[in-house]
């Protein structure tokens, strides 16, 4: 029986967790999987309950799960606190406690909601990208100063970091297009120029068979909105990650839809949907759980090795949008609750659907 670590956390972050449940106890009572929930605390509601934003026991419990499934951390009540004790800090501080390097950030546009981008519908029509994002390196986690003059970050990158994210990165693109685009700001930074070399040595000696480019952030952040569809798995240092999977997002037609994976080494992995916890909705049961239902299927494929059940849970969402059901940020009403239950049906309808084909063919 696969263990699996609920972490809730803040704002949407209940809603749209409880939303996937419903998901995936579906898709666990159609495929014969057997699953255990544990919940535990998390940023904000961690620090007002244990005034820190991740508890030992967490980071324990999420050490003896087998994948841990999270909603979202944040919220203004906590914005003028410490950098180490804000909700992000314990977001963070998991990541590096469970070895997680790579944070996988898909970027599909559908069919259905390509009105819905803000872009022309002929330039974001046909998008299908994979961001593979570096998780535990670079400003975010090098050492830091402030005082009432001056601040300093350091962004600090080594040899293996880079390696190990290249190589997941590199194959992945050759399992799908075979197009690895990395970015970096090589014209400044001696970080990405460490990048650069690695790369480059890597891609040379492994994986020659590639399309490989090297883009300057600022020249990928205006291509990413001129010319999405040229995008095949786009590998970048842990900032550079974080700002353009969220402008990349809009090509989908909403964050809300996005799910992500982080992984190390291992099978254990983090799965959450890239969006915040957005305060300003929180509790109304508005909030698009689709995902978080989307990071439920990597979970399933990535960590639990069922891309049958993943590939259904994604039909079933690409359904349910299909057949008009919109949530707020879609311009709709369907509430979490009700959108997570109408694709739990979906799913549950596909795969009987597929059951009746085979037993009619043989």
């Amino acid at each position: 029986m696969a263990k699996i670590l609920l972490l809730p956390g803040d704002g949407i972050g209940p809603e749209v967790l409880a939303a996937a449940r419903i998901v995936l106890d579906r898709i666990a009572a159609c495929a014969g999987l057997a699953f255990r929930y544990e919940e535990a605390l998390i940023g904000g509601a961690a620090i007002e309950r244990h005034g820190v934003p991740l508890p030992d026991a967490t980071l324990t419990a999420a050490r003896a799960a087998d994948a841990v499934l999270l909603g979202a951390v944040g919220g203004p009540q906590w914005n003028d606190l410490p950098g180490p004790r804000r909700p992000e800090a314990g977001l963070l501080a998991l990541r590096a406690g469970l070895g997680l390097y790579a944070n996988l950030r898909p970027i599909r546009v559908r069919t259905s909601t390509v009105a819905a981008t803000p872009l022309r519908p002929e330039i974001a029509r046909g998008t299908d990208m994979l961001f593979v994002r570096e998780l535990t390196g670079g400003l975010y986690f090098g050492a830091k100063r402030r005082d009432a003059e001056a601040a300093e970050d350091v962004c600090c990158y080594t040899r293996d970091e880079i390696a190990r994210v290249v190589r997941r990165a590199a194959a992945l693109a050759r399992a799908r297009r075979g197009k690895l685009t990395l970015i970096d700001k090589a014209n400044v930074l001696e970080t990405s120029r460490l990048w650069r070399a690695v790369t480059g040595e890597i891609i040379g000696a492994d994986y020659a068979d590639l399309d490989f480019e090297i883009l300057l952030v600022d020249a990928a952040a205006m291509y990413l909105m001129t010319r999405p569809r040229d995008f095949d798995v786009i590998v970048t240092e842990n900032l550079f990650g974080d700002i353009l999977t969220d402008e990349a997002s809009v090509l989908a037609g909403s964050i809300g839809l996005i799910g992500s994976a982080s992984l190390g080494d291992g099978r254990r992995g983090l799965y959450e949907p890239v969006h915040g916890s957005a305060p300003d909705i929180a509790g109304q049961g508005i909030a698009n759980p689709l995902g978080m239902i989307e990071s439920v299927a990597m979970m399933l494929e990535l960590g639990f090795d069922r891309p049958e059940e993943a590939a259904l849970v994604r039909e079933a969402v690409d359904a349910v949008l299909a057949q008009g059901v919109r949530s707020h940020d879609l311009g709709g009403d369907a509430t979490t609750m009700a959108i997570a239950t109408v694709v739990a049906d979906r799913l549950s309808e596909i795969r009987e659907s597929r059951h009746d084909a085979d037993r009619i063919a043989h």
